[in-house]
């Protein structure tokens, strides 16, 4: 018998997969759950539903695209920039970085990562890697699903939620040169900024043509280095958000 052929993917496949963790990043939607306050809540229906005696179960949802845990395409804040179904797969599985503030989270919740929290990461695990997927770990997933929680608002109305900085994101982007990013919160921006209507750090990153995860999950699950990320979507055409199914290989932590 002849040699059989050496399928070099099928047998990579198998290496990663017999040795690595799968984490889920993303949270289950529903209705209720926490959301942008303008956007209306998630409405679920039955047209079929076996318990009525129909064939089998089929749910009707109207939901906004940015809902849940969900991709954000450079056109959801930039007018003919690019949308869901013309992001290429080949940007759908790339190096995880995390960058982790949860301790000054704990402490301040109005806390941003700094320079000095890139330049201690890349002490330990080298440069960030050009074309990777940056995360921000700040344990506010664990808010997850209390609206009020995840708002976090004074009496006076303001919230204090943790957000990017814009130094970090000008490292990343202009000399890093990364692909997207991703948080657990709900906006790009701190919770003091978008009290204010200002949502400038957002607009930063789509205006770039880069896109982002929000209120992503289980980032308390993977290491800080040396994962993989697989953020995936619907391809509605012209899509200007879409709710992701978002997770990480890695080995195991600890």
């Amino acid at each position: 018998m002849a040699d059989l052929p050496q399928h070099r993917l099928w047998s990579a496949y198998r290496d990663l997969t017999e040795k690595a963790v799968y984490t889920d990043l993303t949270h289950a939607f529903h209705p209720g759950q926490p959301h942008f306050p303008a956007f209306p809540d998630e409405r679920r229906e039955m047209p079929f539903d076996m318990r009525r005696g129909d064939g089998f179960n089929v749910h009707r949802y109207t939901i906004v695209g940015q809902w849940g845990t969900h991709v954000d395409p450079p056109v959801h804040f930039v007018d003919g920039a690019r949308t869901l179904d013309e992001i290429p797969v080949e940007e759908m599985i790339l190096p995880l970085v995390v960058l982790d503030i949860t301790g000054r989270v704990e402490a301040d919740p109005d806390a941003v990562p700094t320079l000095a929290d890139v330049a201690a990461w890349e002490e330990r695990n080298g440069r960030v890697p050009a074309g990777s997927f940056v995360a921000l770990r700040t344990g506010w997933s664990r808010r997850w699903p209390d609206p009020a929680a995840m708002a976090n608002r004074d009496e006076a109305g303001v919230s204090h939620a943790p957000g990017w900085s814009a130094d970090v994101l000008r490292y990343l982007f202009e000399e890093a040169g990364i692909t997207a990013i991703g948080h657990e919160q709900t906006d790009t921006d701190p919770g003091l900024a978008t009290s204010a209507g200002d949502f400038s750090l957002e607009r930063y990153v789509l205006e770039r043509d880069r896109w982002q995860i929000e209120l992503m999950a289980g980032l308390d699950q993977v290491p800080e280095a040396d994962a993989l990320i697989v953020a995936t979507w619907p391809r509605p055409r012209g899509g200007s958000g879409f709710p992701a199914r978002v997770f990480a290989l890695h080995h195991p932590v600890g």
